[in-house]
C-alpha cells in the first residue's frame, strides 16, 4: 500500500506561539469543501483511501481505455491530494495521453500533456516541487 504525504507548509520554528499557528491555519484555510479532504490527515494522505472515482466529464465520447485511465489516475497515490478541481486537469491529461498514443499528438500537445502531469504530481520532479512522498505501509520513501 502506498500513500502520499505533503510537507506542511505552516510549520512553525519553535519559537512560533500556538496562537500564531491558528492564526496562519485560519488564514489559509480553504473556503471551498474538498472532495478528497477525508483522505488527508495533517498534509499526508491516508492509505487505502476509497473515495468514489468522480464521474468523467462529458463533451466527448470516451473510449474504454480512456476510462480506464481515468480511474487508475483518480485511484493513484496522488489523487489523495487533489480536489474536485483537478477534475478538467486529469481529463486534459487522458485525452492528451490517447493523442499521443495513437500517433496523433504534437509536440504542442506532448508539452501540454507534461504541464498537466506535473499539475498533477505525477512526476519525481512535480512531486519533489510539491513537497510530496510516495511511502510504503511500513513508512519507508521512495
Amino acid at each position: 500500500m502506498y500513500r502520499t504525504t505533503r510537507t506542511n507548509p505552516r510549520e512553525r520554528a519553535p519559537d512560533a506561539s500556538s496562537e500564531e499557528l491558528d492564526q496562519a491555519q485560519q488564514s489559509s484555510a480553504p473556503s471551498t469543501q474538498y472532495r478528497r479532504s477525508a483522505c488527508r490527515s495533517g498534509g499526508a494522505a491516508k492509505p487505502g483511501c476509497e473515495l468514489p472515482v468522480p464521474t468523467i466529464p462529458a463533451g466527448r465520447e470516451w473510449s474504454d481505455n480512456e476510462k480506464t485511465r481515468w480511474t487508475e489516475l483518480w485511484e493513484s497515490p496522488q489523487a489523495t491530494q487533489w480536489d474536485e478541481t483537478a477534475t478538467g486537469t486529469v481529463a486534459l491529461l487522458v485525452a492528451y495521453e490517447s493523442m499521443l498514443l495513437k500517433g496523433e499528438g504534437t509536440a504542442w500537445i506532448a508539452q501540454e500533456a507534461r504541464h498537466a502531469s506535473d499539475a498533477l504530481g505525477l512526476t519525481p520532479k512535480a512531486m519533489a516541487a510539491l513537497g510530496w512522498a510516495v511511502e510504503q505501509s511500513g513508512g519507508s520513501h521512495e
